[in-house]
Order: C-alpha cells, then structure tokens, then sequence
C-alpha cells in the first residue's frame, strides 16, 4: 500500500533520543524541550514558543490565553478536522461556523460579512444578533498548508476585540509573501498561532504541539498552564486550575531533529507537487488544487479535485480504484456544522464547503514518497 503520509525518520532522531534514554531524561524536564521551543522559534521568528503535547492542546490553551470565557462564541471554519472545534468546547464556549474559500480555507469575505452585518460591537466586546452572546476569538484554519487570507479579516478583528488564536497545525513553514503580511510565517500574525506535530504533520514528535506568540505574558502564562499552574513548586500551591499538556523530553529529541530537516521536506513537497500537478491535470476532469499565490505554502497535503460529471466517477469511487490498486487515499473531513454534537450551533452561509467535500480526495503525499510511487498513481488515474 501507497500510504496516504507518513513521517521520515532518517535524521539524528535515534542518536538524540538514545541520548534522553541513556541519561534517563525522558519525561517533561530535560534539554530537548527547550531546544525544540528554540528550534521552532528561531525558525519561525516569533518572540516565545511553548511546548505542549499537541495540536488541541495548543489551541485550548490559546483560548484560555485570549480571555474566551464559558458561554462565549468562537467563529471557526466548518471545513477542518474538528479538533479545534472540540478545544472550543473544551472552553466551554460554542463555534460560530463560516464556509470555505477555494483554498479550502475559511471564507475571510464572508466572515468579514458576518462581523459587520451579523454583529453588535457595545462595551468593548463583539455579540452576535441573533444568539446575544459574545464573540471573543476566531480560529483561522490554515488548511493542507495554504495561507488563509487575513490582510482584512486581521484589521477587522483588532478593531472588534476579537482576538485571532492561528490554527497552523499544517502549515509549519508557509511563509506570506504578498500583502499586509509579506515575509510573516503563518502561526506568528495573530495573537497566538499553533503547531502540531501529529505523526501525518510534515514533521513529528509522534505527538505533539506548539504555541508561538509575541506576547511575553500569554507565553508565561502558557507554560504556567501546560505545567499544572505551579505557584509553590516546592509545596505544590496552585492557584489557577493547571493542565499536564508539557511535552516530554523523549519525543522533544526527535522533534529537535525534525526540525533539522525541515527546510528539505518542503523542497520535496514542492517537488512532488509539481510532479503531480503537471500530469493529473492533464488528466480531463481531474487537477490538483493550487495553492494561495499570495504565499509560498509548505504544501503538506495535496487535494485532487474530481469532476465526476467529465471524469465519469465520483469521489467514492475514485478512492474505491485507488484502494483497489494498493494507494491510499482519504476524502476530506466532513463538515463540522453537520457533525451530531454540532448540528444545533450557528452556521453562516455555508455554500462552496458542500462542493470541496463533494469534489476533493487528498492522494499521497509522504516526503518519503518515490518518483515511482507517484507514476503508479498517475497511471491508476489515467487508465481507470
């Protein structure tokens, strides 16, 4: 089986983990941690980043960071894997469901339609009309790497008390390099960004995430947070309620040397986008979506759009053929306003989302992937 992404491990990640259990500093002290936070630091040019045991836990401490209390509402997009929508109940707040542009990112027009037509800006805080409650934070997704488009929606959300937790769990290393935000990587232009490095991520600890900020205290009240709010470390004196989210040592070590390859990964990326691109869209009714011009994307993951109507197959079995033929594949995730435990939260003009769910199968795409890997592919969907 052609896997759908899987990580690389050929780096220094044996040496530096058989280092942690030689000394036996595996758990949540120890030199990785710090190295792996400097190591995300430096590379992105943020100020302060945090550690923490993934993805989710990232944003539901970015949440708790950007004052977003019970019973506030949070605007996310319906198109995403719904952990961030969980890390906002986990907040004990609700999501506010906006629909996707053609780069399967929030919709920013449409959002930035919402806030001014749908909303009441009194007393410092934004309400929504129809619900009364507060909106207090927006989480843009962005989404198989591609930059969400922020020049206006940031300005908007600054004005509005609306604080912007970006949800960079796939787009480590997309770097803006048009508008407002030329030379910025995405996770470092809203009040927080988060990482992940789940074990499908362009790099990966196994398990794991980030929280970068230029904000000196959200980033020491994060680590505060992620290590069970200690204010009498020796007495164990807590003051707040604290979070074990502190990412252990052992997995800190192979994300240092993740890191140290990260640079290539995205030359292979972009290799093998290229590669795909240049043959499946001369494949009638099928093409790679493109990425956001206005960035250079790390292109994580690659979604092929399928027009059943010319292809003469729809999503289903296209992935059924694909299977059949040893390649994995995966549709994307299914709306989040529609999920069961969702169905009965505000959604705003949900239209283009329908269509990308419709449409889109996400193909193999492994840094480890060979040229020959991707003929076999190619050549499944040219001769079906």
């Amino acid at each position: 089986m052609i896997p759908l992404s899987v990580p690389s491990l050929k780096g220094n990640e044996w040496k530096y983990v058989k280092e942690c259990l030689d000394t036996e500093w595996v758990s949540t002290a120890g030199k990785y941690v710090n190295l792996f936070e400097e190591k995300v630091k430096e590379f992105t040019k943020s100020e302060f980043a945090i550690a923490c045991v993934n993805g989710t836990e990232a944003i539901h401490i970015s949440l708790l960071l950007c004052g977003v209390e019970a019973g506030d509402e949070v605007i996310v997009p319906t198109l995403t894997f719904i952990a961030p929508i969980n890390a906002v109940k986990y907040a004990n707040a609700e999501p506010v469901f906006m629909d996707s542009d053609e780069f399967y990112n929030i919709d920013a027009a449409k959002t930035i339609e919402f806030i001014k037509t749908e909303t009441t800006f009194k007393n410092g805080f934004t309400y929504n009309n129809k619900s009364g409650k507060r909106i207090t934070a927006i989480i843009p997704v962005h989404i198989f790497g591609n930059a969400v488009m922020l020049d206006a929606l940031i300005p908007l959300c600054k004005e509005r008390n609306i604080a912007v937790i970006e949800d960079a769990t796939e787009s480590l290393g997309t770097i803006y390099t048009e508008g407002n935000y030329k030379g910025k990587f995405t996770g470092t232009i809203g009040d927080t960004g988060c990482f992940s490095f789940n074990g499908n991520k362009i790099i990966t600890t196994g398990g794991g995430g980030m929280i970068v900020t230029n904000d000196a205290g959200k980033a020491e009240k994060a680590k505060y947070l992620t290590t069970q709010a200690k204010d009498d470390e020796v007495r164990y004196v807590h003051h707040e309620i604290g979070y074990n989210y502190r990412l252990p040592n052992v997995l800190a070590a192979i994300g240092v040397a993740q890191m140290e390859v990260l640079p290539d990964y995205i030359v292979t990326k972009k290799k093998n986008f290229a590669k795909y691109s240049e043959e499946i869209n001369n494949i009638e009714g099928l093409k790679i979506n493109p990425a956001p011009e206005y960035a250079d994307s790390n292109l994580w993951m690659y979604a092929m759009r399928i027009d059943k109507d010319i292809y003469g197959m729809d999503r289903e079995q296209v992935m059924a053929m694909l299977s059949q033929n040893g390649i994995q594949s995966r549709p994307v995730w299914y709306l989040n306003h529609e999920q069961k435990p969702y169905k009965n939260n505000f959604s705003y003009k949900i239209e283009n989302a329908y269509k990308l769910l419709e449409e889109t199968l996400n193909i193999p795409c492994s840094v480890n992937l060979t040229d020959e890997q991707i003929d076999t592919v190619i050549n499944v969907l040219k001769n079906k």
